[in-house]
């Protein structure tokens, strides 16, 4: 019985490999590395994927978030409204720029950011807003832009695990202000290696990242702010390129694998995932909850299936933040407490999923 991997990153080279070889080919004989043709031709095609008019390639996710925070003006002094219930990378961006995180709970059937909660979590010195579209499904962005616009709010989209998610029919990357991608090597749309992408609408936004990522500077040797060098490159641009081609139909494999799922497991004790209909996620990773999460792991295991929990421990919970350890965020704790997620990615056929469909339903 062959073994069923979580997600298996090297299966998207051995199925692009001739196309990623001449990628790569390209590129070194080029003799061009930083800032090339490559990294110019994927902004433009990820910008018209997405419908942004501007998109900046940067070294990584997080860095995509600092950088639209300071391009935007966050910094000392300021509280921006962040997720509970989320990857600690977006905490850390806040706190690079020195602004004070304000958590807001989620909505406990979707996991996301709860717009309800934000009236109450408001602050005189309240800045900025960042939703996240976690494992793959955009948050409740309308409402969450309305008390935006009434309070004066930027809002920056973080869409590490949304690449190609839908939100009434607009795509992610266009759902506020500015929106953060990364391309880590296991996101949808994965490089291999490091790598991420600012999304706007707005010139000055645009503009402002792009000398903020290029050590402050817009012509050579002239560096008109603090800036730092976070830049996708090229070989790693070239490489999105040819992935961004296959985007659209991963992401339908992977939704054919999540309806497998949500089919196949109705009836056990696992909560399962809620979409609203007005949603397309991109089913970056399929969560449920489960009392005997490690129960329920180790089963799994025994029988070669691989899972893993996104996350174990909130970001207050975590030692970098320890001077905030004492908050009470019940929802995403008890959320943290019992999540577990089931392998899914393109790599994956139906049969398998059935395959582990059938071994969850042996445990209970």
């Amino acid at each position: 019985m062959n073994e069923i991997k979580f997600l298996d990153v090297g299966w998207t080279y051995q199925t692009l490999a001739a196309k990623m070889d001449a990628a790569a080919k390209r590129v070194l004989e080029s003799g061009w590395y930083i800032l090339g043709d490559e990294v110019n031709a994927f902004e433009k095609e990820f910008a018209l994927y997405t419908g942004a008019k501007h998109c900046i390639g940067t070294g990584n996710g997080l860095d995509s978030l600092e950088l639209v925070l300071r391009a935007a003006g966050v910094g000392i002094g300021d509280d921006v409204l962040v997720p509970s219930n989320t990857f600690i990378a977006t905490w850390l961006a806040v706190t690079r720029t020195g602004a004070n995180i304000v958590p807001v709970e989620p909505v406990e059937s979707t996991y996301t950011m709860d717009p309800e909660k934000l009236e109450a979590a408001l602050t005189p010195a309240t800045k900025a807003v960042i939703p996240v579209h976690l494992y793959g499904q955009p948050a409740d962005m309308d409402p969450i832009m309305e008390f935006a616009e009434k309070h004066s709010l930027f809002v920056l989209t973080d869409a590490a695990q949304a690449h190609g998610a839908v939100y009434k029919r607009r795509m992610s990357g266009t759902l506020g202000h500015a929106a953060a991608f990364s391309f880590y090597p296991g996101k949808n749309l994965g490089a291999f290696g490091d790598g991420g992408a600012v999304t706007t609408m707005d010139d000055t936004i645009a503009e402002n990242v792009h000398k903020i990522a290029n050590y402050g500077s817009t012509d050579k040797y002239k560096h008109d702010s603090l800036g730092f060098n976070s830049r996708l490159d090229e070989m790693q641009a070239a490489f999105l390129r040819v992935k961004l081609d296959q985007l659209d139909n991963w992401n339908w494999r992977r939704r054919n694998i999540a309806e497998v799922y949500l089919k196949g497991l109705v009836d056990t004790p696992l909560v399962l995932p809620v979409v609203p209909e007005h949603i397309q996620s991109v089913w970056h990773l399929f969560v449920v909850r489960c009392h005997n999460r490690d129960g329920l792991i180790k089963h799994l295991e025994k029988n070669k299936i691989q899972a893993s929990i996104h996350y174990p421990t909130p970001p207050h919970k975590q030692g970098a933040y320890r001077n905030m350890a004492d908050l009470s965020l019940p929802i995403s704790e008890a959320i943290h407490r019992e999540v577990l997620s089931l392998p899914i990615g393109p790599h994956m056929t139906e049969e398998q999923a059935e395959r582990v469909v059938e071994c969850v339903k042996s445990y209970f």
